[in-house]
């Protein structure tokens, strides 16, 4: 199979530190991100979020994930086991290239067979969500 990864990268004019601030607000998530709602949750190594994902062209899907790794001002990692052989994988990334001036990638992977599978038939959906959830972020981060 394909790499069963959906990635989108932009350009953003904004510091990493204005960047984070939006990631950390989860309850804020909505005002920039259309596709991750009723965000709840603690950024914390293990802690857990919730979450109501609405794909585009899927019915909503409610989301208990996991954090698997963060970095203040780099990275949020979560995870979800979505049944039997099927996880998720979501990030966002931020790489500050120079002061007020970083690269967003708002990202998802999926394993296991029926990850792939999932993956596969509803490619084009996912990659437009992600397409939207960057420019979202960027969007808000250029705003202020």
């Amino acid at each position: 199979m394909d790499d069963t990864r959906i990635e989108k990268r932009v350009g953003v004019q904004a510091t990493s530190d204005r960047i984070w601030d939006l990631v950390a607000d989860l309850a804020g998530w909505g005002a920039w991100n259309p596709v991750d709602a009723e965000v709840e949750g603690v950024i914390a190594f293990g802690g857990r979020l919730t979450m109501t994902e609405a794909w585009p062209e899927m019915a909503p899907h409610q989301a208990l994930a996991q954090i698997v790794e963060w970095q203040p001002r780099g990275r949020l990692v979560w995870a979800e086991r979505r049944g039997f052989l099927f996880q998720s994988l979501r990030y966002i990334q931020i790489d500050e290239l120079a002061p007020g001036n970083c690269i967003v990638a708002a990202g998802v992977r999926f394993s296991g067979l029926r990850g792939e599978l999932f993956h596969d038939k509803h490619r084009p959906a996912i990659r437009k969500a992600h397409d939207a959830i960057a420019e979202g972020l960027k969007a808000a981060a250029e705003a202020a």
